[in-house]
């Protein structure tokens, strides 16, 4: 017979309580939350300022309540200036994600925010995101503000399009670049009174492949005092982001020179695979070198890895790999590998994280321009295409070159081709293996060419 079993409450678990002392921040705009543990004060939960000398006074707060540790979400920019002043005052900072710190169902507070990131970091369930070093946050700070300012030349750009297009001035449709040097000094004659568009086409660089016929037509049309205005505001704006632009890419030659070199200042940067030609986008100094010394190998080996593709990633990663425990992490932390999911023995989804990191957006720019290469890497790509469509194989291609850049800046050992023969000889045997299947079942039988 079943009876009825008395069941003793045993209240809430607990956890171990493995960084006693540690505090959890609450950042905002306009004011921060910082709780501490109970025993440390009379009043654990206190509100700041964020204004510099409020700043240092919460870190003297937090030094007289013997903290070690704080923990803080990445709010915008706002947790910078905190999280430097923290960390220059000897407290370890953990930066944790905001996605993983979800608050308990309930009342959501400022104040109820900061204990339970408190609570959490306590008991060890929290982990700080990946930041690298200073010198590498300059360089990247740099990088991105001279992204934004190639992406607003562009807008004025367009302005100028526009402005032709109202006028009817069909130059930059018989032209690849009206930024280029025949671009230039033609919108420059048309802006100081030339009008006769045989006297502008004469202005053709030789390289242009239009004909001076062809450039004069395209230079009759309708002329208007305020199209002409806008077109002079967008080339004087044009102008001013070149300036800025070159300005950025001399503080980052600058920045670059204080990085510590891993090569020997005699050894030779190996020779490129391709003779790339320099777009008006990339830097005006020799990038390839600062990186070859910088890492202490040339990345650009790889096929489809760039100057451009290294230089991001040494502004969002840096040289130094150690704080990734493998090449499986590495690439987890890039978003490039399956998520599984898995419940009652069932694969749910095995789809790729959704994360918004700019390294791993240059390796899939990189490994989308495998398309063409003629390397092993080339031809895995186009076989996983095939295969799994081209999102897929761009992941897949993407995820490989991680592991091979991980490898190198660990090892610093060069690129080397020749390990995947090996690899190329096993799928020359399976698409053999194939080949013949499909012929047999078609009532064919190949014969070797002689």
């Amino acid at each position: 017979m079943w009876r009825k079993r008395k069941i003793k409450k045993t209240g809430t678990p607990t956890f171990q309580c493995m960084n006693p002392n540690a505090a959890g921040v609450d950042v905002g705009a306009m004011e921060i939350y910082i709780a501490v543990p109970a025993d440390r004060d009379p009043q654990p939960v206190r509100c700041f300022s964020t204004f510099t000398e409020d700043l240092h006074a919460a870190a003297d707060w937090l030094k007289a309540s013997k903290i070690e540790t704080v923990a803080m979400e990445s709010t915008g920019v706002y947790w910078i200036p905190l999280f430097q002043i923290l960390e220059d005052r000897g407290f370890t900072v953990l930066l944790v994600n905001a996605r993983h710190v979800k608050n308990v169902p309930g009342r959501k507070s400022d104040v109820s925010d900061c204990q339970w990131l408190q609570y959490l970091h306590s008991v060890g369930l929290l982990r700080g995101s990946f930041r690298p070093d200073q010198e590498v946050c300059t360089v990247r700070s740099i990088l991105r503000h001279r992204d934004s300012l190639v992406q607003m030349a562009a807008t004025h750009v367009q302005h100028m399009q526009k402005a032709l297009d109202q006028m009817n001035l069909q130059l930059h449709h018989v032209i690849a670049d009206i930024t280029g040097f025949t671009g230039l000094a033609i919108i420059e004659a048309i802006l100081a009174g030339e009008r006769d568009p045989h006297a502008l086409a004469a202005l053709r660089d030789g390289r242009i492949k239009a004909s001076a016929d062809t450039i004069a037509k395209s230079l009759v049309g309708d002329y208007r005092r305020e199209h002409l205005f806008t077109l002079g505001q967008s080339l004087t704006a044009f102008r001013h982001y070149q300036e800025l632009i070159g300005a950025c890419d001399r503080e980052i030659e600058k920045s670059l020179e204080t990085f510590e070199s891993k090569v020997d200042p005699e050894s030779p940067l190996p020779k490129s695979l391709t003779d790339v030609k320099r777009l008006k986008g990339d830097p005006r100094f020799e990038l390839r070198t600062h990186l070859y010394r910088v890492f202490g190998v040339d990345l650009t080996q790889i096929p489809g890895v760039n100057v451009l593709t290294a230089q991001t990633l040494l502004a969002e990663i840096g040289p130094d790999l150690s704080r990734f425990a493998s090449a499986p992490t590495f690439t987890s932390w890039l978003g490039l590998c399956p998520d599984n999911r898995v419940s009652g023995g069932k694969v749910l989804s095995v789809r790729t994280r959704k994360v918004k990191n700019r390294a791993a957006t240059a390796l899939r720019i990189a490994a989308a321009g495998l398309y063409r290469s003629q390397s092993y890497l080339g031809h895995y790509f186009r076989r996983m295409r095939a295969k799994l469509g081209a999102p897929k194989a761009i992941t897949a291609a993407a995820h490989k070159i991680a592991r091979i850049v991980y490898h190198m800046l660990t090892t610093r050992r060069p690129y080397e081709e020749t390990i995947w023969v090996k690899n190329e000889a096993a799928n020359r045997v399976r698409v053999e293996a194939r080949i013949r299947k499909q012929a047999r079942d078609l009532g064919f039988q190949l014969v070797a060419a002689s």
